[in-house]
């Protein structure tokens, strides 16, 4: 059998493309070979990619809501979620509901990158959302690192680390020179969990409205 080939993305707004991030690697059972690095990925690069791997197996695991509460507000799974975030150390606003002023533009990009993903890729290419801090705080990794690795280098090269000791090889220390490029490997080992069903924390899609897995 094939390998499955995982992507980690970690999106941002649709006028900020420039921080966003992504990360692909061939999988297995017992380990996550990455291979590619991107900085700076637009929508319409992120389509060529879904549909260059549209022979499949493929996940693409995504760092944003890729869906939204009716009527606004937490998402069940974002309340269950910050539960379980708080618990591990990380702060409550570290999960933020999909349509607050702050999140509005992410889950309009994640949206629209899902929906065109499915359009030009079809089944073989499966989608997941994911939340990279909690992937890590809850698998234990170092809680000061993963609270502080958006603005301590030093934090994020301590997760590099750490994140090499989660079965993921190909770890180029250059990685750790941004906090998304960090987001998109823990994106990935997001995505490559939920492909292999040992998830720390899932919550499962209930379509039409909230379509896709929501894991860590």
């Amino acid at each position: 059998m094939a390998p499955t080939t995982i992507v980690g993305i970690d999106l941002s707004g649709p006028a900020n493309a420039a921080d966003t991030a992504l990360i692909i690697g061939h999988a297995t059972a017992e380990s996550l070979e990455l291979y590619e690095s991107r900085l700076g990925v637009s929508d319409t690069s992120i389509l060529a990619l879904a549909r260059k791997l549209a022979a499949g197996p493929a996940v693409l695991a995504l760092d944003a809501p890729l869906s939204y509460n009716e009527g606004g507000g937490d998402r069940p799974s974002d309340r269950h979620l910050r539960r379980k975030i708080i618990d591990a150390g990380m702060a409550s606003g570290s999960v933020m509901s999909p349509t607050m002023t702050r999140m509005a533009y992410l889950t309009l990009r994640g949206i629209a990158v899902a929906r065109g993903i499915q359009s030009v890729a079809g089944p073989t290419v499966r989608i997941v959302e994911v939340h990279p801090g909690a992937t890590m705080a809850l698998r234990g990794a170092p809680i000061e690192a993963v609270r502080g690795f958006a603005k301590q280098p030093e934090a994020r090269t301590e997760l590099l680390r750490w994140l090499g000791t989660q079965g993921i090889g190909g770890l180029d220390p250059t990685l750790a020179q941004t906090s998304h490029q960090i987001a998109a490997v823990a994106a990935a080992l997001a995505g490559w969990s939920w492909e292999q069903g040992r998830s720390v924390w899932s919550w499962k899609a209930a379509p039409p409205l909230h379509p896709f897995d929501f894991a860590c």
